[in-house]
Protein backbone atom coordinates (compact mmCIF):
# COMPACT_ATOMS: atom_id res chain seq x y z
CA UNK A 1 0.00 0.00 0.00
CA UNK A 2 1.26 3.79 -0.86
CA UNK A 3 1.45 6.43 1.50
CA UNK A 4 -1.19 8.30 -0.86
CA UNK A 5 -3.27 4.93 -0.37
CA UNK A 6 -3.24 4.41 3.34
CA UNK A 7 -3.88 8.65 4.16
CA UNK A 8 -7.05 7.60 1.76
CA UNK A 9 -8.22 4.89 3.50
CA UNK A 10 -7.45 7.28 7.33
CA UNK A 11 -9.70 9.53 6.04
CA UNK A 12 -12.58 7.51 4.84
CA UNK A 13 -12.37 5.68 8.39
CA UNK A 14 -12.84 8.94 10.10
CA UNK A 15 -15.39 10.06 8.50
CA UNK A 16 -17.45 7.03 8.69
CA UNK A 17 -16.18 6.65 12.69
CA UNK A 18 -17.30 10.40 12.98
CA UNK A 19 -20.63 9.92 11.57
CA UNK A 20 -21.28 7.39 13.50
CA UNK A 21 -20.37 8.72 16.63
CA UNK A 22 -22.69 11.49 15.98
CA UNK A 23 -25.40 9.54 17.61
CA UNK A 24 -23.90 10.35 20.88
CA UNK A 25 -25.18 13.57 22.18
CA UNK A 26 -26.98 15.99 24.01
CA UNK A 27 -29.58 17.26 23.14
CA UNK A 28 -29.47 20.73 21.99
CA UNK A 29 -30.73 23.95 23.68
CA UNK A 30 -30.08 26.40 21.43
CA UNK A 31 -28.70 27.46 17.94
CA UNK A 32 -27.77 30.90 16.55
CA UNK A 33 -30.35 32.83 14.90
CA UNK A 34 -29.94 32.47 11.25
CA UNK A 35 -27.12 30.36 9.40
CA UNK A 36 -24.62 32.30 10.42
CA UNK A 37 -21.90 29.33 10.05
CA UNK A 38 -22.96 29.14 6.05
CA UNK A 39 -20.00 30.16 5.18
CA UNK A 40 -17.61 28.84 7.04
CA UNK A 41 -19.31 25.86 6.21
CA UNK A 42 -18.76 26.00 2.87
CA UNK A 43 -15.50 26.93 2.79
CA UNK A 44 -14.21 23.79 4.37
CA UNK A 45 -16.27 21.94 2.09
CA UNK A 46 -14.62 23.80 -0.93
CA UNK A 47 -11.27 23.43 0.76
CA UNK A 48 -11.88 19.51 1.04
CA UNK A 49 -13.08 18.93 -2.38
CA UNK A 50 -10.22 20.60 -3.93
CA UNK A 51 -8.05 18.68 -1.48
CA UNK A 52 -9.11 15.57 -3.03
CA UNK A 53 -10.17 16.14 -6.47
CA UNK A 54 -8.28 14.11 -8.54
CA UNK A 55 -6.63 12.47 -5.33
CA UNK A 56 -3.65 10.46 -6.39
CA UNK A 57 -3.28 7.22 -4.92
CA UNK A 58 0.01 6.42 -7.18
CA UNK A 59 2.94 5.96 -4.91
CA UNK A 60 5.66 8.38 -5.83
CA UNK A 61 6.88 10.15 -2.35
CA UNK A 62 8.61 7.51 -0.55
CA UNK A 63 9.50 7.79 2.94
CA UNK A 64 8.50 11.53 3.37
CA UNK A 65 4.47 9.73 2.12
CA UNK A 66 5.14 7.74 5.50
CA UNK A 67 5.83 10.90 8.11
CA UNK A 68 3.12 12.59 6.28
CA UNK A 69 0.95 9.67 7.06
CA UNK A 70 2.10 9.84 10.57
CA UNK A 71 1.25 13.58 10.79
CA UNK A 72 -2.16 12.98 9.58
CA UNK A 73 -2.86 10.10 12.07
CA UNK A 74 -1.90 12.02 14.92
CA UNK A 75 -3.60 14.95 13.90
CA UNK A 76 -7.15 12.62 13.34
CA UNK A 77 -6.15 10.73 16.77
CA UNK A 78 -5.82 14.35 18.36
CA UNK A 79 -8.94 15.23 16.92
CA UNK A 80 -10.55 11.84 18.28
CA UNK A 81 -9.28 12.69 21.58
CA UNK A 82 -11.08 16.31 21.54
CA UNK A 83 -14.15 14.72 20.22
CA UNK A 84 -14.60 11.62 23.10
CA UNK A 85 -13.46 14.49 25.79
CA UNK A 86 -16.23 16.49 24.91
CA UNK A 87 -18.57 13.38 25.21
CA UNK A 88 -22.64 14.53 24.73
CA UNK A 89 -21.27 17.84 24.41
CA UNK A 90 -20.28 17.15 20.89
CA UNK A 91 -22.03 19.08 17.73
CA UNK A 92 -21.36 18.76 14.40
CA UNK A 93 -22.77 22.52 14.32
CA UNK A 94 -22.73 25.46 16.41
CA UNK A 95 -25.22 24.81 19.21
CA UNK A 96 -25.21 25.26 23.02
CA UNK A 97 -26.35 21.33 24.35
CA UNK A 98 -27.90 20.68 27.55
CA UNK A 99 -25.49 20.72 30.31
CA UNK A 100 -23.04 22.93 28.37
CA UNK A 101 -19.97 24.26 29.88
CA UNK A 102 -16.97 25.68 29.14
CA UNK A 103 -14.20 22.18 28.98
CA UNK A 104 -10.73 23.40 29.73
CA UNK A 105 -9.34 20.55 30.53
CA UNK A 106 -7.70 17.56 27.97
CA UNK A 107 -6.71 18.69 24.77
CA UNK A 108 -9.11 21.91 25.45
CA UNK A 109 -6.41 22.46 27.85
CA UNK A 110 -3.71 23.11 24.93
CA UNK A 111 -6.14 24.68 22.57
CA UNK A 112 -9.86 25.61 22.40
CA UNK A 113 -10.76 24.25 19.19
CA UNK A 114 -8.45 20.71 19.42
CA UNK A 115 -10.93 18.91 16.67
CA UNK A 116 -10.27 21.70 14.36
CA UNK A 117 -6.81 21.92 15.13
CA UNK A 118 -6.47 17.80 14.45
CA UNK A 119 -8.35 18.06 11.33
CA UNK A 120 -6.63 21.50 9.75
CA UNK A 121 -2.78 19.42 11.14
CA UNK A 122 -4.27 16.21 9.09
CA UNK A 123 -5.42 18.03 5.69
CA UNK A 124 -1.97 19.93 5.90
CA UNK A 125 -0.42 16.53 6.08
CA UNK A 126 -2.62 15.29 3.14
CA UNK A 127 -2.35 18.49 0.79
CA UNK A 128 1.85 18.16 0.94
CA UNK A 129 1.38 14.22 0.65
CA UNK A 130 -0.33 14.86 -2.60
CA UNK A 131 1.73 17.23 -4.11
CA UNK A 132 -0.08 18.85 -5.81
CA UNK A 133 -1.05 23.10 -5.74
CA UNK A 134 -4.61 22.51 -5.56
CA UNK A 135 -4.57 19.95 -2.72
CA UNK A 136 -2.36 22.15 -0.60
CA UNK A 137 -4.73 25.39 -1.35
CA UNK A 138 -7.56 23.27 -0.45
CA UNK A 139 -5.55 22.43 3.13
CA UNK A 140 -5.09 26.05 3.84
CA UNK A 141 -8.84 26.70 2.63
CA UNK A 142 -9.84 24.01 4.90
CA UNK A 143 -7.98 25.81 7.58
CA UNK A 144 -9.21 28.96 6.71
CA UNK A 145 -12.74 27.76 7.61
CA UNK A 146 -12.42 26.42 10.60
CA UNK A 147 -10.66 28.86 11.38
CA UNK A 148 -13.81 31.28 10.64
CA UNK A 149 -15.83 28.59 11.87
CA UNK A 150 -14.02 29.00 15.42
CA UNK A 151 -14.17 32.72 16.09
CA UNK A 152 -18.24 32.22 15.27
CA UNK A 153 -18.09 29.28 18.13
CA UNK A 154 -16.71 31.68 20.02
CA UNK A 155 -18.48 34.24 20.02
CA UNK A 156 -21.99 32.45 20.40
CA UNK A 157 -20.52 30.24 23.31
CA UNK A 158 -19.38 34.01 25.24
CA UNK A 159 -23.14 34.68 24.67
CA UNK A 160 -24.55 31.87 25.97
CA UNK A 161 -22.15 30.38 28.82
CA UNK A 162 -20.63 34.48 29.53
CA UNK A 163 -18.18 36.73 28.27
CA UNK A 164 -16.23 36.97 31.33
CA UNK A 165 -16.08 32.73 31.96
CA UNK A 166 -15.01 32.27 28.10
CA UNK A 167 -12.56 35.61 28.26
CA UNK A 168 -10.57 33.85 31.10
CA UNK A 169 -10.62 30.74 29.13
CA UNK A 170 -9.61 32.39 26.05
CA UNK A 171 -7.17 34.57 28.03
CA UNK A 172 -5.13 31.21 29.51
CA UNK A 173 -5.16 29.13 25.84
CA UNK A 174 -4.81 29.50 22.62
CA UNK A 175 -7.31 29.14 19.58
CA UNK A 176 -5.38 27.06 17.55
CA UNK A 177 -1.81 26.48 17.57
CA UNK A 178 -0.96 24.83 21.39
CA UNK A 179 1.71 26.52 23.34
CA UNK A 180 1.46 29.87 21.72
CA UNK A 181 0.51 31.53 24.31
CA UNK A 182 -2.52 33.78 24.73
CA UNK A 183 -4.17 34.06 21.29
CA UNK A 184 -7.70 36.12 21.27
Amino acid sequence: MSPQAAIGFVWIASLLSWAAAAFWRSPTVKRPAGSEDFVSRLIVTLGAFLMFWRYNLAPGIGVAGWALLGIQIAGIAFAWWARLHLGRLWSGRIVRKEGHRIVDTGPYALVRHPIYTGIITAALATGIAEGRVLALAGAVILGIGFSIRGRLEERFLRQELGEEAYDSYARRVPMLIPFTGRTR
